[in-house]
């Protein structure tokens, strides 16, 4: 799997931290005036929604996330499941 490094980081990215995707929703770069530059990094689990920050050493990496994006349509909830739609190929999923 594909891997970023601090320096590739920017407001969209998604990657894997502690088993689970992220996205990236802010990230600042700061450079002291002693001692190493690092990363601050504010990032939202793409599972439970929980937004941490979190801050990387400069040349640190971290793996991409395998995330793709899907266009749906919601359909109905019966109680138990949410149903949605693919709008181009009508495949149902819940």
């Amino acid at each position: 799997m594909a891997n970023y490094n601090t320096s590739e980081f920017r407001s969209g990215l998604r990657i894997i931290i502690d088993n689970d995707p992220c996205i990236i929703v802010e990230n600042e770069f700061v450079k002291p005036g002693k001692g190493q530059a690092f990363s601050r990094v504010r990032i939202r689990n793409l599972k439970t929604g929980k937004t941490v920050d979190k801050t990387f050493r400069s040349g640190e990496s971290v793996e991409a996330a395998d995330v793709m994006d899907t266009t749906m349509q919601y359909l109905y909830a019966d109680g138990e499941f949410w149903h949605f739609m693919v709008p181009d190929t009508f495949e149902q999923y819940a």
